[in-house]
C-alpha cells in the first residue's frame, strides 16, 4: 500500500447543528498535515474547497514556501508544503490521482462515529489500488460523501467515551498506524 494520498475536506462538511457548510482552510492544518503526511510517505496532501477566495490563501501561503526566502528559513517546511495542492471538490482530486497513477484511487472516508460496514486498518492494509483518504473538517463529511466512498474506516477508539480529537490529530494518529501496521 505505496499510493496513498490525503484530502482534507472542507465541502460538503456538516456543522454542528448538522447543515451543509463550506469551512475554511487553516494555516495549522496545512502545515501540521503536510509535516504528516511527508513524514508517512503520502504522494499528496490535497486541500478540497470550492471557495475561490480560500485557494488564492492557500495558493499565496504555498507561493511563499516555494521561495528562496522559506528554503533558507525552514527547508524541511518547504519539502514538507511540497507535496500540498489544491482541488476544487473530491472529484478534482480523484482525476489528478488518475492522471498521475493510470487509475482512479479507491476513496476511503474518515469518521469519528460507528457506522455500519467500515473496515480496520488491516483490512486497509491489504488494499492494492491508490487510495483517497479523506479527512473531514468541521463536524465532518456529509452522509453522501461516506455513501459515494469505497469505504469507511472504523473510527479512532481512544479511552472512555470521549471522541473528538482535531483533525490534525486523527490525521497524524491514522497515518502512523496506517504505516506502523504489521
Amino acid at each position: 500500500m505505496n499510493n496513498i494520498y490525503l484530502g482534507l475536506v472542507h465541502y460538503p462538511i456538516n456543522n454542528k447543528f448538522n447543515q451543509l457548510v463550506t469551512t475554511s482552510v487553516t494555516n495549522l492544518d496545512i502545515h501540521d498535515i503536510a509535516r504528516s503526511c511527508t513524514t508517512y510517505g503520502l504522494k499528496k496532501y490535497f486541500i478540497i474547497n470550492r471557495l475561490e477566495s480560500q485557494k488564492e490563501m492557500l495558493m499565496r501561503i504555498l507561493k511563499f514556501w516555494k521561495s528562496e526566502i522559506a528554503l533558507e528559513y525552514n527547508p524541511d517546511r518547504v519539502t514538507a508544503l511540497s507535496i500540498v495542492e489544491y482541488a476544487k471538490d473530491i472529484e478534482s482530486a480523484k482525476e489528478i490521482i488518475k492522471y498521475q497513477e493510470g487509475e482512479y484511487p479507491l476513496v476511503i472516508t474518515t469518521t469519528a462515529s460507528k457506522l455500519d460496514n467500515q473496515i480496520s486498518l488491516s483490512e486497509l492494509s491489504k488494499l492494492t489500488k491508490p487510495i483517497l483518504l479523506l479527512f473531514g473538517t468541521g463536524n465532518g463529511l456529509t452522509e453522501a460523501v461516506h455513501e459515494s466512498a469505497d469505504y469507511i474506516l472504523k473510527p479512532i477508539d481512544g479511552y472512555g467515551n470521549y471522541n473528538h480529537l482535531s483533525v490534525r490529530s486523527a490525521v497524524a494518529i491514522i497515518l502512523d498506524r496506517i504505516r506502523s501496521e504489521k
